[in-house]
């Protein structure tokens, strides 16, 4: 029976193993609770974060785009290369420990002031004890031994989760990428388009006679 103990100690390992995300999840949301910004500064990955966020509202901007038949495919390219390049420059200013406590209590960034739709519900972290963290463990993915993938509420649908991906970097879990709700994700596209708009009446506008 011996032979039987090297399985069994295996699997217990690799299930304590998953286990360790979910304690780095509930300091987490400890952290977003008491908005502990320092903590917040250690243990995310702004850079990858950042680049999500671009990509995330660039995708929504392009889709947009391709369903607009009036766009001619020169002018929709030029509009997605655009899109690319000012979501670049405000993620880079609008991504901080400060915006990013602000989505993870609730699911949506009330500093960047963008209207939520009414009936819209709270996807933050609302982990208020450790017997929260089973239903999260439940619904999470593990992909390969490094990350795993973790939607909030566990429960809702998911074009309505906050999604966040964790990272093992040494013996530390960081948060690398948050995949915001599908209605946060329009809000997001919507006010990007507007910037656009305004920059391209600005420059199709005729120069002032001296």
């Amino acid at each position: 029976m011996r032979w039987l103990a090297i399985p069994l100690v295996v699997a217990l390992g690799w299930l304590a193993f998953t286990l360790t995300p979910f304690w780095a999840l509930y300091d987490l949301a400890r952290a977003v609770r008491a908005g502990d910004v320092s903590y917040v500064e250690r243990h995310v990955n702004f850079r990858t974060l950042r680049l999500s966020l671009v990509r995330q509202t660039t995708a929504a901007v392009r889709a947009a785009g391709e369903a607009n038949p009036d766009l001619e495919p020169r002018e929709r390219q030029r509009l997605n290369d655009a899109a690319v390049g000012l979501s670049l420059a405000l993620a880079e200013t609008m991504v901080t420990a400060d915006t990013v406590l602000d989505l993870l209590d609730d699911g949506w960034p009330g500093r960047l002031d963008l209207p939520r739709p009414a009936g819209t519900r709270s996807s933050g972290l609302g982990i208020d004890g450790i017997g929260r963290l089973a239903a999260y463990y439940v619904a999470s993915e593990m992909r390969g031994f490094r990350t795993v993938v973790i939607g909030s509420p566990p429960n809702a649908p998911r074009a309505e989760q906050l999604r966040i991906r964790l990272r093992l970097r040494g013996w530390t879990w960081r948060l690398v990428d948050i995949e915001v709700s599908e209605a946060l994700r329009e809000q997001m596209a919507q006010r990007l388009a507007r910037t656009l708009a305004k920059a391209r009446a600005g420059d199709r506008a005729p120069a002032a006679q001296p």
